[in-house]
Formats: C-alpha cells, structure tokens, sequence
C-alpha cells in the first residue's frame, strides 16, 4: 500500500501486501492463552496430555484455529475443541502398544476413538461432534507438516465419520399459556426496576441512620461500588440492626438505587427476546450502539449473529416508543446504565452490579430458576417451568405464527419460506393446531359428501326461495325435488345423471342406500318412512350376517341414519312416519326385501 495516502487519490495495493508468509507451528509449549474474539482470554493447559510430541501439534491446531481468519471465534468453543483433545488422548493412552510419535498414529485409531465414544453411551450427533473436533485439529496437523501423517491415515482425514450422525432435536417453543406468564412477570419486573431507580434516596429514620445511609449512597456513587467490609457499610448494617429494620439485602438495596442488578438480567432478556425474537445470544451481545435509523415509530436493532458464517451482521426493525416497546426498552436500558459505566471500559449493553460491576452476561441458571420461582410460573401441565432462554426465539415465533394464522408470506420475516416452515412452524407447540386444521379441512371434505337434510322449517325456506345453502339449483328445480318429481328410493336427486360416483350423463350407479352418501341426495320428512322401513330392514339382517359381513354392507348407512338422519327430525315427525309405515305397504327396491 502506498505510504502516505491523500485526499482525492486511490489507495494502491501491491500484490505482496495480500500475502501472508507460512513457516511451520514453532509453538514448543502446552500452557498458553488464546484471545477468543467473543469471550476474552482462555487458559490452555495440555501439559498433561501424552504423548507429548503429538500434544504439541495438536496444541499448535488450535492456535491456528483460534487466530484471526480462523474457525474458532468464541471462547466456549475453544473449550469445547480443548475437551475434544482430552478425551482423544485418554482413549490413546489405552492403546497397546502406546503411541510415541505423530508418525505412529494410524487411521484405526480414529476409528477405534468413534467405537469407544459409541461405547459410552453417546448419542450419534454427538459423537460426531466429538470425532469432527479431532478430525480438524489433524487435517490443521497435516496442512502444517505435509509430511508427517501416514497416507493412510490422511486419507482417512477425509470424512469425518461412516456412520450417519443423526439427527438433531430442534428446540421446542413454550405454549401460549406458558408465553402470558414469562412476559407479564417480565413485564411487572421491568416496571418495577425502573421505578426503583427513579426513586430519590430515602431520607427517613433518624439523623444517624441519615448520615450512614448518604455516606453509603455517596461511596457508591464516587466508586460504583462498596464492598461489604467496608467501614461505611459496617455502620450502616449495624445502624439498621439495632433499629430492627431487615438487613439481608442491604447490599442489592443500597446498590440497587444506582445500578441494574444481577437479578434485573433475566427479566430484560426474557421480555427483550419475547418482543423482538431476537436469538438469546444475540440479545446478550447488544452494544449500547445497536440502534440507527429511527423512522415512522420505528428503529434498525443491529446485531451480531456469530453463527451466520458470512453474514454475521444483522439488523432487525421494530417498534420505537414508550418502555413497552423494544426500542423504548434499549433506549432506557441505556439510560439506566451510564453511571455505571463510569467504571467499566465495555460498550455492552449489560452492565450491572453483581458484587462489583460487571459487562456482559454469562449464563447463571440459579438466577433464572430464582425468577420463575419467585413469580411462581408454571409448565402446561402445573409444574415448576424450567426456564430455557434459548426456547425463547421459538416462543416469539410460534406466536407470530398463531398470529398470522399460518400464512407463510406473512410468516417469513428474515427466512425464506422454506426455512421458517421448516425451523419456526414444525414445531412440536404447534402440532395441536396443526391437527385441529387437518381435522377441519377433512370434516370439510366429508361434509362435502353428505346429503343434504331439510327439516319441515328448512324445507319451508327452501320452497320460498330464503336459503341460499344449495345456490347451484334454480328455486324452481329445488320445487321439483321437494314435490317428488326426481324422487329415488330413499331421498330426492338432485342430479340423477350427474352423479359423483359415475361418469357425467350416465345413470347413477350405486346402490340404493348409496344416496345417503351422495352431496346430491336431498332428504325431507316425505322419505323418513322409507328409511325408516330401510332401517328396519338392515336391523333385521343381523341375523343372517356375520358382524363383520354386516359392518361391511350396511355399517355406514346405519351410522348415517341414527346419527345424522334422524336426529334432524322431531320425535313427532318421526313418529308420523312410522304410522304412514303401517297404514300403506312402501314399496322397496329388491335389496331391501326381506
């Protein structure tokens, strides 16, 4: 690059400014610390590890793998990778005959470290985790020194594992009833919070108590901090004491008027997640920056998503207003942080009191469960909720999703269609709704193929041209079928040589009772005779059927009269017809005489 770029003239690079100069690894110890770009500094000790020489290596891997341009970026997933390697070098330290140089590492011992993985009980994704964390660190190896792996075992660096890996449990989103209780607690917390810190410091109790509380409150505000053997603390624990006022939480009080509290994280992040959708990770790694471009009561939340390889830096827009928005809760999240940030060096959007003051949140689950416990939040089935931040993204999509009723354009914000049916909407939260749409879409498709029964009051409507429930016939043909001029055996058809079950303008070719089963049979009270003598007439068969014959021939006929046929008559009508059965011989079809 030239040296001295000036205003108005391109920046000029040389071909050698883009070239990066590769020696082998010289790093010689197993005790060194790595600077995560998310996380800040880990310890690496693998002074432990035998045999040494291929300890060394492996420890040069993942400096490499942990340098800037590398694959490991946060801590935890270094520490993940340096377990990886223990449990490698505890499975070659059982090996006969031991290994005593890189050389001698063979592609049977890879093999043999997925069996014995496979023989502790791990679960097949895992494993193969385990057996990838082992697999890179050797392929970083040979890159490093082409020449020191056999050939066989390179070749077996070229696949990570023959056995499928699995498939992964997606994480569940928690139920709406179990969303209404996390964000109105939430919620409750939150409002409480910043009233808390709004509040002036106290002037009550008498002149002694006054001046130890204002010397306490004017330490914490010089420092950020009083530590509990602090002389001034001492005096006003003591001072509280002796007038019996409580003193268990005299700490979180004092330092609670200043500063957000270590307890004051989990509400912040549950309600920011619920309301945004943001991924938890995402939402602990807001920087006091993360808002731009403010438009129309909206704001641009920019964020970092470590796991998008190639398209970490995110933006998401949303409601820009009072606290009960997200943008109105950074923005007083913000607020609320400044003093604090007098002593810390972090432009995190966390910093709060936890014994002194911190940046950043880590993961304490006995804070979460402390939450819960307190507001007394339950699962579905009335137990004690363990929370899991992590479900909260599902949470805030599955609601989105109940929202938009499942219309996917609406649905996908920030996925492609395909990706957010297949992570955000096979959720196991939403399989009820699911089911109940499938089962209201068959009903539809069944009811489709129902007869249409008309009692006396929808007959009457029908003949005054009132119901528009069949707009396909003319009022005059419905008049036709009503006065039993396209009369069959057991209703009245509608479409004789139309029939669903045939070919267009051929005769219908089903059995009589068939029409109990057709969208063009139409039943009045004038059949209710007929299939009154039917059913008695199929009543009658059992006896000369077996019941699995008598199922198969009459069963849906049977079901359809007494349960839908008949139940749309009075008793009275009913009773009328079986009069109009014994005053006349009904004449049947030859199926139905006895």
């Amino acid at each position: 690059m030239n040296t001295r770029p000036r205003k108005g003239v391109p920046v000029r690079f040389s071909r050698s400014d883009g070239a990066k100069a590769h020696s082998p690894d010289v790093v010689a110890g197993l005790r060194f610390t790595l600077e995560a770009r998310y996380g800040g500094t880990v310890l690496i000790d693998l002074i432990d590890l035998r045999p040494r020489a291929l300890a060394i290596l492996f420890a040069g891997a993942l400096r490499r793998a942990a340098d800037v341009g590398g694959a490991l970026g946060a801590a935890s997933t270094i520490k993940q990778h340096v377990n990886g390697y223990r449990r490698f070098f505890a499975y070659l330290q059982q090996r006969s005959p031991p290994i005593r140089l890189p050389g001698s590492l063979a592609a049977q011992d890879i093999d043999g470290f997925e069996d014995a993985l496979e023989a502790e009980g791990m679960t097949p994704i895992h494993r193969h985790t385990v057996l990838a964390k082992v697999i890179l660190a050797l392929r970083s190896i040979d890159a490093d020194r082409p020449s020191l792996l056999n050939e066989e075992l390179r070749a077996r660096l070229t696949y990570t594992s023959s056995q499928p890996s699995g498939q992964s449990r997606p994480r569940d989103a928690y139920s709406p009833f179990v969303a209404r209780q996390l964000r109105d607690a939430a919620r409750s917390d939150v409002d409480r919070l910043f009233r808390r810190l709004a509040i002036p410091l106290g002037s009550d109790g008498d002149d002694e108590l006054r001046r130890a509380t204002a010397a306490v409150h004017a330490k914490i505000a010089m420092h950020g901090h009083i530590d509990s053997s602090d002389r001034m603390f001492k005096n006003l624990y003591f001072a509280r004491r002796r007038r019996g006022l409580p003193v268990s939480t005299i700490s979180a009080d004092v330092h609670g008027h200043h500063h957000l509290l270590s307890t004051d994280v989990t509400p912040l992040l549950t309600l920011l997640s619920l309301e945004t959708g943001l991924e938890i990770e995402c939402c602990k790694a807001l920087t006091i920056d993360c808002m731009r471009n403010p438009s129309a009561g909206t704001v641009e939340i920019t964020y970092c998503k470590r796991r998008a390889r190639g398209a970490e830096h995110k933006y998401m827009r949303v409601r820009d207003g009072s606290i009960g928005t997200p943008g109105g809760l950074i923005r007083k999240l913000i607020e609320a942080t400044v003093a604090a940030r007098q002593f810390v060096d972090s432009n995190c959007l966390w910093v709060y009191h936890y014994r002194q003051i911190k940046s950043g949140v880590g993961h304490n689950t006995a804070l979460i469960n402390a939450w819960t416990a307190r507001h007394k939040i339950v699962d579905d089935d009335g137990k004690p909720l363990r929370l899991v931040l992590s479900r909260l993204r599902k949470t805030h999509k599955a609601l989105w999703y109940l929202k938009t009723e499942g219309h996917m354009a609406r649905f996908a914000v920030g996925h492609s269609p395909e990706v957010a049916a297949r992570h955000y909407a096979d959720l196991p939260a939403l399989r009820p709704l699911h089911e109940a749409t499938v089962a209201t879409a068959l009903a539809e498709v069944v009811s489709t193929t129902e007869p249409t029964i008309l009692p006396p009051k929808a007959e009457a409507r029908w003949r005054q041209g009132q119901d528009e429930a069949e707009p396909r016939l003319s009022r005059a043909r419905r008049v036709d079928l009503l006065d039993g001029k396209q009369d069959v055996w057991l209703a009245s058809c509608a479409g004789f040589h139309q029939s669903p079950f045939g070919k267009a303008g051929s005769p219908c070719p089903q059995p009589f009772w068939g029409c109990l089963e057709c969208r063009n049979a139409v039943i009045t009270a004038r059949k209710l005779p007929a299939i009154l003598a039917f059913l008695d007439f199929i009543e009658a068969e059992r006896a000369g059927l077996t019941a699995s014959v008598w199922q198969i021939k009459f069963g849906r006929a049977y079901a359809r009269i007494t349960t839908q046929v008949l139940p749309a008559f009075s008793a009275a009508a009913i009773a009328e017809a079986r009069k109009n059965i014994e005053a006349h011989t009904l004449y049947l079809p030859p199926e139905a005489r006895p």
